[in-house]
């Protein structure tokens, strides 16, 4: 019976390590994607601002839209870099997320084999 609740105990005590650092590293990630979210949004004010200061002193139409033209092309192309980096940063937090998983599923066919 002893060997019983050792074994129980041991086995809690692993699952909760387990789930300690799996959360540790979820929360890395989620401070990771926070910061860039935060990064990117800041420096799209500035890009916002700093076109709106050209456009201001913009003295033609078509010169007006012709910087129009040009930030629309770089906010895309910044917006698609962004995605592609978040993109990145969410498969890395889903990995994160499931190691525990994957150990789990790892040790029961350790053990059937």
């Amino acid at each position: 019976m002893a060997n019983t609740i050792e074994d129980f105990q041991k086995f809690g005590k692993a699952q909760f390590e387990t789930a300690t650092a799996s959360s540790q590293g979820v929360v890395k990630a989620l401070q990771a994607i926070a910061q860039e979210t935060s990064d990117f949004s800041k420096k799209s004010l500035e890009n916002g601002s700093a076109f709106l200061e050209k456009l201001l002193g913009v003295k033609s139409f078509e010169s007006a839209i012709q910087l129009q033209s040009e930030f629309a092309k770089s906010a895309y192309a910044d917006f698609v870099a962004e995605s592609t980096k978040l993109g990145e940063l969410y498969s890395a937090l889903a990995k994160e997320a499931f190691k525990p998983v994957e150990l789990a599923v790892a040790k029961v066919q350790a053990a059937k084999d």
